[in-house]
């Protein structure tokens, strides 16, 4: 599903350890790799300037990952100083990233205060899709659990789907990332409608047949790009519902987006986006705004 990647890390959200897994990330369609710690700026005199020694440091543990690289795949490594609001999104577009993986939750990044400027700006990082990997994740798998973490980031994706302008958004994203890579890394997709019981007005049975005809359509258009789809349709909380779907069915991430901005800066607007990217421990693929 994506070829280029950007990885940070914080050192503590165990992302560094998948500089140990370079071959079954590559096995998982990744060509290109750039492993990132960004080393703030040592700030004990007047002038801020760069700490190398913990540059120095940071390179050496990110290192391991060019030890072991497959033929024809590239392997970089940065360590850039400064905050990684500033930092990342230079390197995105340098190296034309796809994605950025992170064990940082966007919540946090979003709500860290930059001088001089506002949240929005830190939007700026989420122009490419970001997945998230909880560190909570992460640091508990043993080594094989890992590797085969990495050969499947993306094998199966759940898409919770229910027609509306945002669930049209997040399909076009979807599609258009699998017509880019022509690999079919992302072999399978779920199609998930939830249709809320807590809704009176109009009876469930009507709505569950409305789903299953909008989702036959979205279907349709996954499988033009030649993607395994399987639908579902369930009664319930839509957040509950997408995590049982998840567990039941293997999913390796669920794919989530926001259409606008205010949506993503504002963490109060009730959506099920914001729900999945605060309390899912499932790997997350987000699409931000364009």
């Amino acid at each position: 599903m994506f070829t280029r990647s950007l990885i940070c890390t914080d050192f503590s959200d165990s992302l560094d350890r998948l500089t140990r897994f370079v071959p079954q990330l590559a096995h998982g369609g990744l060509r290109q790799i750039v492993f990132v710690h960004s080393v703030p700026l040592w700030e004990g005199g007047q002038i801020p300037h760069i700490d190398e020694e913990k540059v120095e440091k940071a390179k050496v543990r990110l290192n391991e990952a060019l030890s072991d690289i497959p033929e024809g795949i590239e392997v970089i490594v940065e360590t850039p100083s400064g905050r990684p609001v500033d930092t990342l999104p230079k390197l995105v577009g340098k190296y034309q990233s796809e994605v950025v993986i992170t064990g940082s939750s966007i919540r946090n990044l979003l709500q860290e205060k930059v001088a001089g400027s506002t949240t929005l700006e830190l939007t700026r990082l989420t122009a490419t899709p970001l997945m998230i990997l909880r560190p909570q994740l992460i640091s508990t798998y043993r080594s094989p659990e890992l590797a085969l973490r990495c050969e499947n980031l993306w094998s199966y994706l759940l898409i919770p789907y229910n027609d509306g302008d945002t669930a049209r958004y997040l399909l076009d994203r979807v599609k258009n990332c699998l017509e880019k890579s022509q690999q079919g890394t992302s072999t399978q997709c779920m199609l998930l409608w939830v249709v809320d019981d807590g809704q009176k007005n109009i009876p469930v049975e009507y709505r569950i047949q409305e789903a299953e005809q909008k989702l036959a359509a979205a279907k349709v258009e996954l499988e033009a790009l030649g993607v395994a789809v399987q639908t579902q349709v369930r009664t319930g909380t839509p957040f509950l519902e997408i995590i049982k779907t998840a567990g039941e069915f293997d999913i390796s991430a669920i794919a989530t987006s926001h259409l606008t901005r205010g949506a993503l800066l504002d963490w109060t607007v009730p959506s099920i986006a914001n729900e999945i990217l605060r309390r899912s421990w499932f790997p997350v693929l987000f699409f931000p705004p364009r």
